[in-house]
């Protein structure tokens, strides 16, 4: 971790000055343009790794141990309004161009007996089934009492979280867009 400000080590550009350093994972790639969007990517890696870790740990401790972040996002999104999910519409809603890995996971999910599959037509559908709604439950209630009684979020906080997940919508789009330029260089 290097802080913008110090010397660039040799080879890199040097780090833009700044009256607060940022904090950020790899001082070669700050840009004087924006040298926020390297302290925005310091925090994402952050964030997102201690989030997987939440989300392993809460499952667990609701009764459903030894699954990955994904396995835990894939049982929430397959129990999300309690409508059937095909296989294409979880990865679309998720993000995810990797279909093996979502399909790897409601197998893992039907193999626990939490999620459930149907053919409808020549679609496959997804569905949690009620040990799977039981588990979920659980964890809203382990939820609730570790992670949103530990915000004690007032009306200002919820704002401010409620606008950093719009922004995260927005830089989703920008980074695919810049996914789709960078493929095709």
């Amino acid at each position: 971790m290097k802080k913008t400000g110090t010397p660039a080590p040799r080879g890199a550009p040097p780090s833009p000055p700044s009256s607060t350093p940022s904090i950020v994972s790899s001082a070669h790639l700050v840009s004087p343009r924006s040298a926020e969007m390297s302290e925005f990517e310091f925090g994402l890696i952050v964030a997102g790794n201690a989030f997987h870790r939440w989300v392993v740990h809460c499952m667990s401790a609701a009764g459903l141990p030894d699954l990955t972040p994904l396995d835990v996002l894939v049982l929430h999104h397959v129990t999300h309004r309690a409508r059937n999910k095909r296989l294409a519409d979880i990865c679309f809603i998720m993000n995810v161009e990797d279909t093996h890995l979502i399909n790897y996971s409601l197998k893992k999910l039907q193999n626990l007996g939490v999620v459930v599959s149907s053919k409808s037509g020549k679609d496959v559908t997804y569905a949690c089934t009620d040990m799977g709604m039981d588990h979920v439950n659980r964890y809203r209630e382990i939820r609730e009492s570790c992670l949103i009684n530990a915000l004690n979020a007032d009306d200002g906080l919820n704002r401010d979280i409620g606008e950093l997940a719009r922004l995260l919508r927005l830089l989703s789009g920008i980074y695919d867009q810049a996914a789709r330029s960078a493929a095709s260089l």
